[in-house]
């Protein structure tokens, strides 16, 4: 559904919802109020899908798991969904959902998606995390799984990101911590140790804005807009013109105008002054230039109004100035959302719409959110990922409804 059309639909809505309001005021009856309802809603051509997802609360934040989807509602709730094998929803099961579930009450600020884990931070800046930690993701000391968010330390933190088996998280302070498996020194803090189940601070910087964790490499931004990338380059995926392995931050290039970074599986996508640059691995064209792999950062196209990007697995998304947005790579379960499931090797427009403002995830699923808080997922759906209570995949967006 495009932007012009969803409009169309709410007003359609709001003018049946009115006129059953004028009837509920003439006590006409509650009979009479359920027939309107729905004859209301037919001659609108509104689904009971759709009239649910008008009525969601908005989101502000997603994330994209392996096979599972977490969101923050405008309220500060989390809510998760999907595939739930090592507690990954945080809803004190291993049982999966195909729609969203709220995690707990408490008012959340960030959250960020693993493979099979999940890590989040609360509105005092309290770090919490839960599911799979055979390699010590979730990183409170054991390698137990939590089917319930656990807490961190004592710290304060102001961002975290959460990789297949690592994860890293930026304090209020700026210094950068990350644990979990380390077998491609992916932490940062050297080879030693192959396994950290609590964090472990990666140098002494104290400048750190952000970090993005990919399978066995890491990348992060400093305030004064350097890139810096570590771990396994087995494909180029660090930008630093070589491969093999860095088992600390090294910088990427002497740019200092980067804005931010995304580590896929093997490629790493970042912005600089609203220009796009990819690198690392290009099997599935998720660079979105027709090359074969890069060791050091490439121009995607010439536009320069990028600003915002998302890759995990082998495909990547990234949204526009004007509110567009664009896929590419990977797409054999449709997670491009071009109604496809061709690979592409160029950015390809998802849909017409010009509101995406949130987001974009990408994954073997992906996800974005638009300027009315409205989410919308696509792709593979065979843990229920994409909240639509099935476990039908799709090759464009649908919207998702929280419940309100």
């Amino acid at each position: 559904m495009n932007g012009h059309q969803d409009g169309r639909l709410r007003a359609r809505w709001r003018r049946a919802t009115r006129l059953l309001a004028a009837a509920a005021a003439m006590s006409i009856g509650s009979a009479v109020l359920t027939g309107a309802l729905t004859a209301g809603a037919a001659a609108a051509g509104v689904t009971q899908a759709e009239r649910g997802a008008l009525a969601a609360p908005a989101v502000t934040s997603v994330t994209a798991g392996a096979a599972h989807t977490c969101a923050i509602s405008a309220d500060g709730g989390l809510w998760c969904w999907g595939s739930n094998y090592g507690g990954q929803l945080g809803d004190g099961t291993t049982t999966n959902r195909s729609t969203p579930a709220r995690v707990g009450t408490a008012t959340w600020t960030g959250v960020d998606a693993g493979s099979g884990h999940t890590c989040g931070v609360q509105a005092d800046g309290s770090l919490w995390c839960w599911g799979s930690n055979f390699r010590g993701q979730v990183g409170d000391g054991t390698t137990t799984s939590r089917s319930t968010p656990v807490r961190i330390g004592t710290a304060t933190w102001a961002s975290v990101d959460a990789g297949p088996a690592h994860t890293c998280a930026v304090r209020t302070d700026g210094a950068l911590w990350c644990w979990g498996f380390n077998r491609t020194a992916q932490l940062g803090v050297g080879n030693s140790p192959y396994v950290a189940t609590t964090p472990l601070q990666v140098d002494t910087a104290t400048n750190w804005a952000s970090v993005s964790t990919g399978f066995a490499h890491t990348c992060g931004v400093r305030t004064d807009g350097t890139l810096w990338c570590w771990g396994y380059s087995s494909d180029g995926q660090l930008g630093l013109g070589t491969l093999g392995s860095q088992t600390t931050p090294a910088q990427v290039g002497t740019a200092t105008t980067w804005t931010g970074v995304t580590a896929g599986y093997a490629h790493t996508c970042g912005i600089r002054s609203g220009t796009l640059w990819c690198w690392g691995e290009n099997g599935y064209g998720q660079l979105g230039v027709n090359t074969n792999f890069q060791t050091t950062p490439v121009q995607v196209g010439t536009t320069t109004t990028w600003s915002r990007v998302g890759a995990s697995g082998d495909t990547s998304c990234a949204v526009r100035s004007d509110g567009g947005l664009w896929c590419w790579g990977k797409n054999a379960e449709g997670q491009v959302g071009d109604g496809t499931t061709v690979h592409r090797s160029a950015p390809t427009r998802v849909g017409d719409a010009t509101t995406w403002t949130g987001g974009p995830a990408a994954s073997s699923h992906s996800c974005a959110i638009r300027a009315d808080g409205g989410l919308w997922c696509w792709g593979d759906n065979s843990g229920g990922q994409l909240g639509d209570g099935t476990t039908i995949e799709r090759s464009t967006p649908a919207q998702v409804a929280l419940p309100s």
